[in-house]
C-alpha cells in the first residue's frame, strides 16, 4: 500500500477527518471494539524534535505507548542532522529502522524534503507553516463541546501563524465559519488563504479576514489565540508586542461580544496576560485544558490512521 503523509490537513478529505475525529471520540470514551495496546503492536515510531515541545511530545510518546508501539525520541542535535547530514540521506535510513517518523521542525520545507525521500510515514508535530495534529484536536474539542461542526462561528485573533493557517484549512474543510483578526502584515499565508477559499466553496462555510477583533468575535461560538511571539520570533518580541497589544488581546471585553456560551480556545503554551489575560483562560469559558487533554486522544487516532491504514471504526 502506498505510503501517506501528515504534512497539512489539506490533504485529506473531510470524510476523513470526520474518522479522525470519530475514532478520537472512541479512544477518548474507551468504546473500540479491539484491545488498544495491540494497534501498533511490533511498530516503532521515531520522534524527531528541532523546536521545544510539551503538548505534542508527550502526547505522541505516551498514544504510541498506549497503542503498543515503541517509540524512538531523537533531538534533531543528536542526530546526524545536527552534524550536515541530508535530511535525504536521514529520511532514508530512517526508513529502513521504524514505521514512522513524528517530526517538529522549524521549516516545512525540511518536512516535504524528508516525506518525498522516506518511504514511510511522515506525520508534522508543527513547522513554520502548519500545525495538524493541533487543529484535530481544536476540531475534536469544538465538536465534542457542540455536537457538532457545520455553521459554528470560530473567530481567531492574533497572529497569522502555522496554526492559524492550519485552523483556515480545518475549519474551511468542516463547515466551520471563520473570521481571523489580524494586524495589517501579520496575515496567514497567502497558500492557506487559498486552501481555505477553494474548500469553503465545498462546504459552504465563510471564511472572513478582518482587522477589528471585535468584529470578528461578535456573536462567536469560539474564540481561539496563540502566542504573538512564536518559536523562531523571539528577536521580533519587542517589535510584535508593540503591535498587538492591547488591541487584540483576548480578554473579559472581547468575550462580551461573543455567544453567551462562547467557550475560549489557546493551543498553549500561553504568555498570560499578553495574547490572553488570566481572567479569561482561567475562566467559566476556558476549556484550553480539555483541548490539551485532547491532543492524546487525536495523536492516537492519527496514529492508527496513518500507521494501520486497514483499522477502521468498529
Amino acid at each position: 500500500m502506498e505510503k501517506r503523509d501528515f504534512l497539512t490537513l489539506q490533504s485529506f478529505k473531510a470524510d476523513e477527518i470526520r474518522e479522525m475525529l470519530e475514532l478520537t471520540r472512541r479512544f477518548k470514551e474507551g468504546s473500540l471494539s479491539i484491545n488498544e495496546g495491540s494497534i501498533l503492536s511490533g511498530k516503532s515510531i521515531v520522534l524527531l524534535f528541532q523546536k521545544h515541545s510539551t503538548r505534542t511530545r508527550v502526547s505522541f510518546e505516551v498514544a504510541i505507548n498506549q497503542l503498543g508501539g515503541h517509540p524512538v525520541c531523537l533531538g534533531w542535535r543528536e542526530s546526524q542532522l545536527g552534524r550536515g547530514e541530508t535530511i535525504a540521506d536521514t529520511a532514508r535510513v530512517l526508513s529502513r529502522y521504524v514505521d514512522a517518523v513524528v517530526a517538529r521542525v522549524y521549516k516545512h520545507s525540511d518536512l516535504e524534503e524528508m516525506a518525498k525521500y522516506a518511504d514511510i510515514p511522515i506525520i508534522n508535530a508543527l513547522s513554520d507553516m502548519y500545525h495538524p495534529c493541533q487543529i484535530v484536536a481544536d476540531l475534536y474539542t469544538m465538536w465534542e463541546k457542540f455536537g457538532s461542526l457545520k455553521g459554528l462561528k470560530v473567530a481567531y485573533v492574533g497572529d497569522g501563524n502555522n496554526v492559524c493557517n492550519s485552523l483556515l484549512i480545518g475549519c474551511s474543510k468542516m463547515g466551520v465559519n471563520l473570521s481571523v483578526a489580524c494586524p495589517s502584515g501579520y496575515e496567514p499565508s497567502s497558500e492557506a488563504l487559498r486552501f481555505a477559499e477553494r474548500n469553503s466553496k465545498e462546504s459552504g462555510s465563510e471564511i472572513r479576514i478582518l482587522r477589528d477583533p471585535f468584529e470578528a468575535c461578535k456573536d462567536a461560538d469560539v474564540i481561539y489565540t496563540d502566542t504573538f511571539v512564536s518559536m523562531g520570533d523571539e528577536a521580533e518580541r519587542e517589535e510584535r508586542l508593540s503591535v498587538f497589544l492591547p488591541k487584540y488581546q483576548v480578554n473579559a471585553e472581547l468575550l462580551k461580544v461573543a455567544s453567551d456560551n462562547v467557550l475560549f480556545m489557546h493551543c498553549l503554551p500561553a504568555h498570560r496576560n499578553e495574547e490572553v489575560t488570566d481572567e479569561v483562560i482561567d475562566g467559566p469559558h476556558s476549556v484550553v485544558w480539555d483541548e490539551a487533554e485532547n491532543r492524546l486522544h487525536t495523536a492516537k487516532a492519527i496514529l492508527a490512521m496513518m500507521l494501520k491504514r486497514d483499522f477502521h471504526n468498529p
